[in-house]
């Protein structure tokens, strides 16, 4: 045996082949990556949230924004049947009961399938619309007046941010992110995100052309929204791991424990 052919044997026998350094290297971003993706996400969150609450004071103290009724006004000056029978739908949509039930269907049709602890985490992000209450009663903003705007109908509750938006952002949001996540790239993936994302959009321009949110508010719970919509997906990464982990869909491997 030649010396070259000895010391390669010799390589083998100490670094043996590690299949799964391989398929990390594979499928897992490089440090640099994961440090930049990381420096992103929470520039966006640190960024969001000082907007979200610069935008919460002077909602407080200010009705509206001239922009807010060029928009509204705007988006009323279109007057297409379809386009408001869609719009009135969105809306509709969001109240209640309709979207109570349109919740608990969807979270108990994930934890019947199997999906357990996605359950869960709907219901984490289904609770979004909590802070957004606490935030309406703290704000405490007229809505648009029927003497600036069309008002379908003066809804009682406070303006700021739109209840319907930050609802569907949170939850649709998230079910979006389970799309993208579990399901195999396909047709149906990509057909199941835009229906969310086109619906999270839709139910922000309703709410103006309904005349019941200023353009503001609806900017601000997009804004709340995406802030709970990323606990929600931490909250989901965290758990996931941890709890549930033989469920009999898309299960995940036990977190170790430490010795």
């Amino acid at each position: 045996m030649s010396v070259s052919a000895a010391k390669q044997t010799a390589d083998s026998l100490q670094k043996p082949a590690d299949p799964l350094q391989k398929l990390d290297a594979a499928v897992v971003a490089s440090p640099p990556v994961r440090r930049y993706r990381a420096a992103l996400f929470q520039t966006y969150v640190l960024g969001s949230s000082a907007v979200f609450i610069t935008l919460a004071v002077v909602a407080h103290y200010v009705a509206y924004f001239p922009m807010d009724l060029r928009i509204t006004r705007a988006l009323q000056s279109y007057h297409g049947h379809a386009f408001s029978q869609l719009m009135y739908f969105i809306s509709w949509i969001g109240f209640m009961p309709q979207v109570d039930v349109i919740g608990a269907v969807a979270v108990i049709a994930l934890f019947v399938t199997g999906l357990k602890w996605e359950a869960v985490s709907a219901l984490f992000a289904a609770a979004g619309i909590l802070v957004g209450t606490l935030t309406k009663i703290v704000v405490y903003r007229p809505r648009p007046s029927a003497d600036l705007v069309q008002v379908l109908g003066q809804l009682p509750s406070s303006g700021f941010p739109s209840g319907h938006v930050l609802c569907f952002t949170c939850f649709a949001g998230f079910f979006a992110f389970l799309c993208y996540t579990l399901l195999k790239k396909s047709m149906l993936r990509t057909a199941l995100i835009t229906f969310f994302i086109a619906l999270i959009a839709l139910m922000g321009a309703s709410r103006i052309y309904e005349g019941q949110h200023w353009f503001s508010d609806v900017m601000g719970a997009y804004l709340l929204g995406s802030l709970w919509l990323a606990l929600t997906i931490k909250f989901y990464r965290w758990g996931k791991p941890r709890f549930f982990v033989h469920q009999p869909l898309a299960p995940e491997t036990p977190v170790a424990k430490a010795s």
